[in-house]
């Protein structure tokens, strides 16, 4: 024979239970919520800045469940790499001679670059930069660069925190959320 009692306690303590983790679940769910809507708010504001571009859409499209780390490993290799590159533009500037063949091709290298993940300031710092390397106008050229590690510096901090924001989404056991609408077919 059952005691009553006990039944009683454990029924009551399942109830609880499935209360407690409907209750997490419902947090989570809106926790989750509120972050993908972070993410939306915030990547659409980099556009209405200009800091990215639509380019920026079609690497978003790319990213799925079978390449979660997708987008942050295109954006981590484009940081890791122009960074390198400011600093081969420095150390050529700084040479007596400088080779203006060797800066046309960084330029070009950081410009295409930055063209694939959509980092419109660093694109457009670039197409100054090359007019004055073209110029020979070394002056010019250190301004340019100035204006080119402002410009991935500003990206490369609102992209952290972008970055940031997915990591909390998908700890929080969602998913990143794609464009509202996919870019135009070119």
């Amino acid at each position: 024979m059952t005691n009553p009692t006990n039944d009683t306690t454990i029924i009551t303590t399942n109830i609880f239970k499935l209360l407690k983790e409907n209750l997490l679940t419902k947090r989570m769910s809106n926790r989750v919520t509120e972050l993908q809507k972070e993410f939306v708010y915030y990547t659409s504001s980099l556009f209405d800045q200009g800091i990215l571009n639509d380019q920026f859409n079609h690497l978003q499209l790319l990213q799925d469940e079978s390449n979660p780390e997708f987008l942050a490993e295109i954006v981590n290799l484009f940081f890791q790499d122009t960074q390198k590159l400011l600093d081969d533009l420095t150390k050529n500037l700084e040479q007596e001679n400088v080779d203006f063949l060797m800066l046309d091709k960084t330029l070009h290298h950081i410009k295409g670059s930055s063209s694939s993940i959509g980092a419109v300031g660093v694109q457009n710092a670039c197409v100054a930069f090359v007019t004055c390397s073209n110029e020979k106008n070394i002056e010019g050229c250190w301004r340019c660069l100035e204006e080119a590690r402002n410009a991935y510096n500003v990206v490369r901090s609102k992209l952290d925190t972008l970055l940031k924001i997915e990591q909390e989404i998908v700890a929080a056991g969602g998913s990143i959320p794609k464009p509202s609408v996919e870019p135009d077919e070119e």
